[in-house]
Formats: structure tokens, C-alpha cells, sequence
């Protein structure tokens, strides 16, 4: 079973830093763009940031640009979101995503992902 596993959610005082994971199991994810994305109560999924398969390139929203660092360890399977400064208004539910996709493009819209974690909360406190 393909399947992501987030990890590293909690709850934080705003100026304060987490570190999110996600763990693929079940096939090799290395050669594909990986995302991160977030969703707060009655909003829609917002991309945050993304990666190619060898690290090349990131892209990020403006939103989280100079306070989050997408990286991923091919060797393990797993993605890291590495949030610091965080903001009461980065309080949501938190997914990585695979896109199997072999562009090698930095993919922005939950559409063009495939498989996606169940997410974990992070709650930012003022």
C-alpha cells in the first residue's frame, strides 16, 4: 500500500519553530516532485512550498517565502518542512503530497498531485 505519513505537528507560541516530516512507504518517491501544502477551518488548500526529485529547485508561497525550507533526504523517503518564525495565521492542517508526474516541475496546485498524506495539525499560539 502506497501511502505519506506526516509527523512533527504540535502546538507552538508564535515566533517559535517546528519541523514537519513525511514518510513514503510502499514504492520510492525519489524521483518525483514532492509538495506541502495546509488547510485552516473553512478555507480552501493552500500550496506552501515544493520540491523536484534531486533538490534543484524550491518554490514557495509568498505567505511562508524566507520562514519555511522544503527539503527532502531521497535516500529515506521523507520530506521536511522546516517552519520558523511561525504566525498565529500558519495555524492549519498541514499535508505533503507526490506527484508522479516524471516533468520534473515545480508543481504549485493540489490537482497535480497524486497521493497525499492524512496531514497533521499545527497550531500557532499569540
Amino acid at each position: 500500500q502506497v501511502q505519506l505519513v506526516e509527523s512533527g505537528g504540535g502546538l507552538v507560541q508564535a515566533g517559535g519553530s517546528l519541523r514537519l516530516s513525511c514518510t513514503g512507504s510502499g514504492r520510492t518517491f525519489s524521483t518525483y516532485t514532492m509538495g506541502w501544502f495546509r488547510q485552516a477551518p473553512g478555507k480552501q488548500r493552500d500550496f506552501i512550498a515544493t520540491i523536484t526529485w534531486n533538490s534543484g529547485r524550491t518554490y514557495y508561497a509568498d505567505s511562508v517565502k524566507g520562514r519555511f525550507t522544503i527539503s527532502r533526504d531521497n535516500a529515506k523517503n521523507t520530506a521536511y518542512l522546516q517552519m520558523n518564525s511561525l504566525k498565529p495565521e500558519d495555524t492549519a492542517v498541514y499535508y505533503c503530497a507526490v506527484s508522479y508526474s516524471l516533468s520534473n516541475r515545480l508543481l504549485t496546485t493540489p490537482g497535480e498531485y497524486n497521493i497525499w498524506g492524512q496531514g497533521t495539525q499545527v497550531t500557532v499560539s499569540s
